[in-house]
């Protein structure tokens, strides 16, 4: 007798696994643990079946219920962001949690859409392919909103810069984000790296893609209308990333063990270049009912959500899906996560109309399936069926796990090992030494190794990029309407204290923002953690999900959509908790956004905030003692509020000429950094805010206490600003001058009088010169 296939034949002869076959074979064995499944999960199935499932049913199953798919463990969490989130703050929402972007109403019937999602796990095991892949299926997301793509931002985390394998992985990412990026004709307006071990063997990518589009262009994935038609258009399905992203970014990187290594997606931007304006030209025809991108989980998902979302059900024709790869089984087909590829509901009056639309760019689009009203998705392969379930059960109604979680047991010993005790330096001479080591730390130093590869001003739209704060689009020529964006976390603060490390990375954000002149609208986050079978991983994500809600709330901004991402572990080392936060804010007028650094003499520079004794988990402390205990800085998100406040009004008086918030690295990088964006130096002195703050001129320079921001505002303009700081309470001190004769020997540069004087020659050199001596120029 031959053993059954997990298709449901035998080895020499295999037969198609239809519905009617699985009702007769109950008792075939199926590599469901293969594919991800628990036995409860598989049994689970069964019970909604009736049955075993066939082969394409588990494919589906398999992967739409996947970590990555279902959001089985992190459902319960995330249910605070709605539920934390008032009406007041919905009042700018169109669209919230739960489809593929968020969209925000920013004024004169003009909105954005934005998300930032993961590519972790095959950015590691494939870094070129795995980059390119995640700004090409966040960019398809954001198409799928009926938006046109405008910006895209990334959120980059390796392992120690030395180590070799960051030598294999950073420079593929970048030129992966890049690469595809540049091709989509996308400004790449900024984003963060970071470096730090605990990424060595999981390395997180975060693309973030903003979209903009007009109120009434918003476009939604069902399908809906009974006989309506089910178009797949783009590329054909091919082989690459059969259960990729799925799969990949649900399970664990076990050191030493057999892991899954399903080939990586392949991505083609000219294709999702041309698909993007050939989907832009179906909208304007109005000729597309519902929409979906393929990205994870590929046709799975695609049929399923639609069907889930509509309100009827589904037949579709899997033989007629275009293949590169005819030699592809019905499962793969299912499963197959090629890249550039849509699916739409059309009418059938429609058709031609669509298809004329298709032909012109030269997209292929096949018709494979039909709305219908018998609630099942039904998927026929050459004349038989082979899925017949009911859609909610495969796309919103998977597994819901309450995790165990439990604050971990050794988190009091690394909160009592504070930084108090490290060495300081005190004298000048040792001060002046500290800041150029500093600023030529692998978190500090200049990105311009990595930015100097994307093209950040293409379309002509940017008014703002990398190294400033925030990323600035100009959304409406017209006006000037336009919106600022900045992603941000600090994963050793949340190592501390995830609660206050989420909160952290939203203050962070937000200060970005409003450094840029624009009014905070709306959070999307990408969540990086552990296993969340683990539960000192799950008390970490529980703490950073209600942390960053709580922020949300206090600060009135909703969360508008984002990402998870879970088994960020190499066997039982995770990563430090990431949760990566982005922020969008409204710019009335992009010609009033203020950059970073300053650019004239004799302008006044202000510190505003207030600073505390806070180096636990900062840059100093890991940069000089490779220190990490203690508790992170307070977090106070009413004086953020306030502090945003202050900055946005000065922005639209003109009050000031530059703002850059004081985070990683201190006042020290503040300085350096504002002096370096345009080669124009500083003479600033610290004895006021010593004296206020009751701090020494080390912890004035390094401390990363938050709410802080250095501003360069004019001289005929001092009065009004220090009135408007007086109005909301808000405490500044003026520090120095903008001065061009502040470096050695009258040239550029950085004094801090009674300390040090630093040449601009010499801050560029130690700030510029790290990356290229890692990867070459």
């Amino acid at each position: 007798m031959s053993t059954p296939t997990p298709s449901g034949g035998t080895p020499s002869g295999p037969t198609l696994d239809t519905v009617e076959h699985a009702a007769t074979t109950p008792d075939v064995v199926q590599p469901y643990r293969d594919l991800g499944l628990k036995e409860d999960e598989y049994d689970r199935i069964r019970e909604i079946l009736g049955r075993r499932p066939t082969s394409s049913e588990l494919a589906m199953y398999s992967v739409m219920w996947s970590e990555h798919c279902s959001y089985k463990s992190s459902k319960v969490h995330l249910r605070q962001f709605g539920d934390k989130t008032t009406e007041e703050m919905r009042s700018k929402l169109l669209v919230g949690i739960g489809e593929n972007a968020g969209v925000i109403d920013i004024g004169n019937g003009w909105a954005v859409t934005f998300k930032v999602e993961s590519h972790n796990h095959p950015s590691f095991v494939e870094p070129y392919q795995g980059a390119a892949t995640g700004v090409g299926g966040i960019v398809r997301d954001i198409i799928s909103m009926g938006a046109r793509p405008v910006a895209v931002m990334d959120s980059l985390r390796f392992g120690d810069l030395h180590h070799p394998d960051t030598q294999r992985v950073a420079p593929g990412v970048v030129a992966g984000v890049g690469g595809y990026g540049n091709c989509l004709g996308l400004a790449n307006i900024g984003g963060e790296v970071a470096f730090d071990p605990c990424y060595q063997g999981n390395p997180l990518v975060n693309a973030l893609a903003l979209g903009v589009l007009r109120h009434d262009e918003i476009h939604l994935a069902n399908a809906t209308g009974l006989g309506n038609l089910v178009v797949l258009f783009g590329a054909r399905t091919g082989g690459d990333g059969i259960g990729g992203a799925s799969i990949l970014a649900s399970e664990t990187f076990e050191e030493g063990g057999p892991t899954k290594r399903p080939a990586v997606q392949v991505g083609d931007p000219f294709a999702e270049k041309v698909l993007i304006e050939c989907c832009l030209e179906l909208f304007a025809a109005e000729v597309v009912t519902g929409i979906q991108d393929l990205g994870a989980a590929g046709l799975s998902c695609a049929f399923s959500e639609l069907a889930s979302n509509g309100d009827g059900g589904m037949l579709a024709m899997l033989d007629d899906v275009p293949l590169r790869d005819p030699s592809l089984r019905p499962e793969e087909i299912l499963m197959s996560e090629s890249q550039e590829r849509m699916m739409a509901v059309v009418r059938p009056a429609d058709l031609d109309t669509f298809l004329a639309i298709t032909t012109k760019w030269d997209v292929e689009a096949t018709v494979v399936g039909e709305v219908t009203d018998t609630g099942r998705l039904v998927v026929r392969w050459r004349g038989q069926t082979i899925v017949d379930v009911p859609p909610r059960t495969v796309a919103h109604e998977g597994p819901v796990y309450h995790r165990p979680y439990a604050r971990p047991a050794w988190l009091d010993a690394r909160q009592a090992d504070t930084p108090d005790a490290l060495p300081r330096p005190s004298s000048g001479e040792d001060l002046r030494a500290l800041v150029l080591r500093m600023v030529g730390s692998p978190n500090l130093c200049s990105r311009a190794w990595v930015t100097d590869q994307y093209d950040r001003y293409v379309r002509g739209n940017t008014a703002l990029a990398m190294p400033d704060d925030a990323g600035v689009v100009r959304v409406d020529e017209e006006s000037g309407l336009g919106v600022a964006i900045a992603m941000d976390c600090n994963g050793r603060f949340g190592a501390l204290d995830p609660y206050e490390g989420a909160r952290l990375a939203l203050a962070e954000a937000y200060r970005n923002v409003v450094t840029a002149g624009a009014r905070p609208a709306g959070v999307t986050d990408c969540l990086n953690f552990g296993s969340p079978e683990h539960p000192d991983s799950m008390w970490q994500f529980e703490r950073a999900v209600t942390g960053l809600a709580d922020g949300c709330l206090e600060l009135g901004i909703p969360v508008t959509g984002g990402n998870v991402s879970f088994y960020n572990s190499t066997g039982d080392v995770a990563i430090h908790p990431t949760p990566v936060v982005g922020v969008l804010g409204v710019l009335d007028d992009v010609a009033r956004r203020t950059p970073s650094g300053w650019r004239e003499a004799g302008q006044a520079v202000y510190l505003l905030g207030t600073t505390r004794e806070e180096l636990a988990g900062s840059e100093w402390a890991w940069v000089e003692h490779a220190h990490l205990g203690g508790l992170p800085p307070t977090v106070d998100l009413g004086a953020e509020r306030t502090l945003g406040d202050v900055l946005v009004a000065a922005a639209h008086e003109g009050l000031v000429s530059a703002a850059h918030d004081v985070s990683d690295g201190g006042l020290a990088q503040t300085l350096a950094e504002a002096c370096l964006r345009y080669g124009v130096g500083a003479r600033v002195r610290l004895d006021e805010v010593c004296a206020r703050d009751g701090v020494t001129p080390f912890v004035a320079l390094f401390a990363e206490s938050t709410a802080r921001a250095v501003v360069a505002v004019p001289a005929d303009r001092e009065a009004r600003f220090a009135d408007l700081c007086a109005a909301h309470g808000y405490p500044l001190a003026r520090i120095g001058t903008v001065d061009d004769a502040a470096g050695p020997d009258g040239g550029q540069g950085l004094t801090v009088e009674g300390l040090f004087t630093l040449s601009l020659e010499e801050l560029a050199a130690a700030h510029t010169g790290t990356l290229p001596a890692v990867f070459g120029v």
